[in-house]
């Protein structure tokens, strides 16, 4: 329903299926009480519980932290950490710093989004085998509209987190799935066509997810902080340097193409 109904339908209401905080007494998350039931779960488990609504084994748990703390790079030079160490630099507060380098994490190229676009990939090419297709003409199909996200990496063809994870997953026996199946044959398939279009770690994390049953829209929501461990001590160092010592720029570095320099005329001396 649209228009005024439906702002007069929730006046003095907020209809919800995901929680109640009821002061005083107890808090509601997903249809459990927060406090009885859910006290004890694994903070991944309770944050993967809130954006999927399903409950998630140990194993599955236990290889959803290695996603994240196998990228977890306390690197000032990338992209999202130099907001958090800027940030840092300029005496700003740590929720501030962060949060500015979170939302530079949802970049198109190499942040949230090849996340995305690569798991919603994985989904529909698996549809297309189970339909009888083969990989290869969905993948060629897919070319012809743009690019696959989660092949190719702009610094390096080869991506040093893959193993470890791929090696964390074999020790959960969680490597078997058919989305992860057809990502390793997809890299084998675009690598024919460029060696420069290896797997790289989008890939490898949605392919894993799909098989754990994660849309798109919840691979979204999941890869929020995937980089956040690396942020905090990017933001540590950088506030415990001089204000404004990071990554300053001298004036010979910078391209300058206007005007060339000139004298300004002095300022009459006043009678």
């Amino acid at each position: 329903m649209k228009g005024p109904q439906a702002l007069l339908d929730s006046v003095d209401r907020m209809a919800t299926r995901m929680g109640q905080a009821f002061v005083g007494s107890r808090a509601v998350f997903r249809g459990q009480d927060l406090h009885a039931e859910l006290r004890h779960l694994d903070w991944m488990a309770l944050y993967v519980l809130g954006i999927t609504g399903r409950h998630h084994g140990a194993a599955q748990v236990r290889l959803l932290h290695a996603l994240w703390v196998c990228t977890s790079y306390p690197d000032a030079r990338i992209w999202n950490n130099r907001a958090a160490a800027l940030a840092g630099s300029a005496r700003s507060t740590p929720a501030l710093g962060i949060a500015a380098a979170l939302a530079m994490s949802e970049a198109t190229i190499y942040g949230g989004h090849p996340y995305v676009s690569s798991i919603d990939f994985f989904i529909r090419a698996r549809a297309h085998v189970d339909a009888g297709g083969a990989l290869g003409d969905f993948i060629e199909a897919e070319l012809a509209r743009g690019r696959i996200y989660g092949y190719g990496r702009p610094i390096a063809s080869i991506d040093e987190r893959l193993p470890w994870v791929l090696g964390i997953a074999r020790e959960l026996q969680l490597d078997g799935g058919p989305h992860l199946r057809i990502a390793l044959e997809a890299e084998q398939l675009l690598v024919a066509r460029s060696p420069k279009l290896r797997m790289n770690y989008a890939a490898l994390m949605s392919a894993l997810c799909a098989d754990l049953g994660f849309s798109p829209g919840e691979m979204h929501h999941f890869q929020v902080p995937v980089f956040m461990a690396g942020m905090s001590p990017c933001f540590i160092e950088a506030a415990e340097r001089a204000p404004g010592t990071v990554f300053p720029l001298s004036c010979e570095h910078v391209a300058y193409e206007g005007p060339a320099p000139r004298r300004w005329p002095s300022t009459p001396t006043q009678p």
